[in-house]
């Protein structure tokens, strides 16, 4: 696992571009026996590996593949050798990770012990959406991966997290990711003059404290929700009032009512600019949905850290609001994500999506294991498989 996470290392692609992650993971899977092999399944870079033992459940587990245009600026001796482009997600590690559950799966196979079948989906493209809009996950579910799957499991490494921790939830457990735009409409005018006509930048001034309330004193202090504005474009010169100007931010949420709220309140507040005499534009770019773990999938991943590794800590929290495309799966069929723990010994944060991360690697091990054992008892019907038909998501 340590190789083959640092030869993917040294080896980053971009989302939608993991050619060569795809041809590692496929010579990876052509030296295992009992695995049939598909490529390009709703996405030219993705894989997917299918090891059957005969009849029984389906069980999928999801490795996402990709990697982020970071410059990185660690000095381990396996360094990214691609210059601007980052495994600072930890995608490296999912995939080594899910190539050693397949060789366990697949050794489990060839001794007659696999009753049922797992499916290996290496997705690309987590990281970011094409010109359509769409990540690998939508690609992927559209076009019909998780048809024959009772339930499905992923992990993410978590640097805020020690090696021998790990994080499981239920219910609503990442964001749901919403981008918004807003262009504030006046008739700009010669700075000397700002009598003469209407002036956005003004506006712009009650738009902020309207928006930047909404979370303070519109939402529940019990629902997660933030509204967070990254960019600020008006003006040209210093005595030149602008015809506009241009906003964009972040929504973040839990719950589908919240996200909906979040989206009237937001648009109400930018109104005011109308009772200035200005007038506005306003776009929402729904992202990913908030992604909901199966508390059925999750008692099993429980019971397996209970019978594997007792000493683990267990927190039974939500893993904060950043987005994961794994949630369009987990809305197709029931599933489950935990967070397992990677920090390293030497006491520097090294966080998600910065140019310092890194993980211990001990975690794998433990990840792989865990993986493993849950899909096993699965197929050996030790854990009862959650209701396909009838699993809701609840909030």
């Amino acid at each position: 696992m340590i190789q083959w996470r640092r030869h993917l290392h040294k080896n980053p692609e971009l989302s939608f571009q993991e050619y060569d992650t795809a041809l590692f993971i496929k010579k990876k899977f052509a030296c295992l026996p009992n695995v049939h092999i598909e490529t390009g399944v709703g996405w030219e870079t993705a894989v997917i590996a299918t090891i059957s033992g005969g009849s029984g459940p389906t069980i999928a587990v999801r490795a996402d593949i990709d990697a982020l245009p970071i410059v990185e600026e660690a000095t381990h001796n396996y360094q990214s050798e691609r210059e601007g482009v980052m495994h600072a997600c930890g995608h490296d590690a999912h995939t080594a990770i899910a190539l050693a559950v397949a060789t366990i799966l697949s050794e489990a196979s060839v001794q007659n012990q696999l009753p049922g079948t797992v499916k290996f989906i290496f997705q690309p493209a987590e990281e970011a959406t094409n010109e359509t809009g769409k990540t690998g996950a939508q690609y992927l579910v559209e076009a019909g991966v998780l048809s024959d799957v009772d339930c499905i499991l992923a992990l993410h490494v978590s640097p805020e997290h020690a090696v021998g921790e790990v994080l499981i939830h239920d219910g609503y457990s990442m964001a749901n990711v919403d981008v918004f735009q807003v262009t504030i409409q006046g008739t700009g005018g010669h700075g000397a003059y700002p009598h003469l006509g209407t002036d956005p930048i003004w506006m712009l001034g009650p738009v902020l404290q309207a928006i930047h309330g909404i979370v303070a004193r519109n939402i529940s202090p019990l629902d997660a929700a933030v509204i967070s504005i990254g960019e600020l474009k008006g003006g040209s010169a210093s005595n030149i009032i602008p015809s506009d100007v241009f906003l964009q931010g972040t929504l973040r949420s839990y719950s589908p009512h919240v996200r909906e709220e979040l989206i009237t309140k937001l648009e109400r507040a930018i109104s005011v600019v109308e009772t200035f005499g200005g007038n506005y534009d306003f776009t929402v770019n729904k992202g990913e949905p908030a992604l909901y773990n199966n508390p059925e999938v999750n008692q099993a991943f429980r019971e397996t850290v209970k019978q594997l590794f007792p000493e683990i800590k267990k927190y039974e929290i939500p893993f904060g609001l950043g987005g994961e495309d794994f949630s369009h799966m987990t809305n197709e069929v029931p599933g489950a994500m935990f967070f397992l723990g990677c920090s390293t010994q030497d006491g520097k944060k090294k966080e998600l999506h910065t140019p310092i991360f890194d993980i211990d690697e001990r975690c794998l091990p433990i990840g792989a294991s865990i993986v493993a054992y849950t899909v096993l008892k699965f197929l050996e019907g030790v854990y009862d498989l959650p209701n396909k038909e009838h699993f809701i998501m609840s909030e």
